[in-house]
């Protein structure tokens, strides 16, 4: 059994499908749920949970260090409202998409917020993190605007507080990473398939010392 075992995986490896075959049955996609969420088309994992719909090597360093204290704002709602919400204190979402936001609302946990806003340039939306007294542990921009986002935010971040900014590979986004660099933040890189695409993309964390993350 074992020879024809590996004369068969010979075969299919001197064909080059063999790999793929592997990634297919056993591999590191199907642990991440990759193929799930392609099929689809939803940010899932393996189990059908929903995710963030950033890359794979940044919700895996994330998760461990979230903590149940943690306050999170949010540009753009979506699966990784609920996922967030399961492991933090409270989560703030705003929203552009109206029609997005009311589905979304029936999914959201109690400790989730989401709040709807017109999307003009550096508008409501923008501007929405500056509202109430609460700063945060961490502010995801994974919205429209995200320049103008990324400018209010730092007046709502905690002295240890740390932004996520997601498809930092695209350089429509520049302004934003100069503007974070010239504040004092240093940044890590999360480079790799996401859920649903595939591609590599980015997901960033922006920092200072000191921040509630341990980095």
């Amino acid at each position: 059994m074992k020879k024809i075992k590996k004369l068969f995986w010979s075969v299919l490896n001197g064909l080059r499908i063999g790999g793929p075959i592997q990634l297919v049955l056993n591999g590191a996609l199907v642990e991440d749920g990759w193929y799930v969420s392609y099929h689809s088309k939803k940010s899932i994992d393996k189990n059908g949970e929903p995710i963030p719909w950033c890359t794979y090597p940044f919700i895996k360093f994330i998760e461990p260090r979230l903590k149940k204290e943690f306050d999170v704002f949010e540009f753009g709602c979506g699966n990784s409202t609920c996922w967030y919400a399961k492991r933090i204190h409270l989560i703030k979402s705003v929203e552009h998409n109206k029609t997005w936001m009311e589905r979304m609302s029936k999914m959201i946990p109690s400790n989730a917020e989401l709040v709807f806003k017109e999307l003009t340039e550096d508008g409501d939306y923008a501007k929405e993190v500056l509202n109430g007294n609460r700063n945060y542990h961490i502010i995801v921009i994974d919205g429209e605007d995200r320049n103008n986002c990324l400018e209010h935010s730092l007046l709502k971040l905690r002295n240890d507080g740390v932004i996520v900014y997601d498809n930092t590979d695209r350089m429509d986004y520049v302004q934003s990473y100069k503007q974070l660099a010239s504040a004092g933040f240093k940044r890590v890189d999360f480079i790799g398939l996401a859920p649903i695409v595939n591609v590599n993309s980015c997901t960033s964390i922006f920092y200072r010392e000191n921040n509630c993350l341990g980095i």
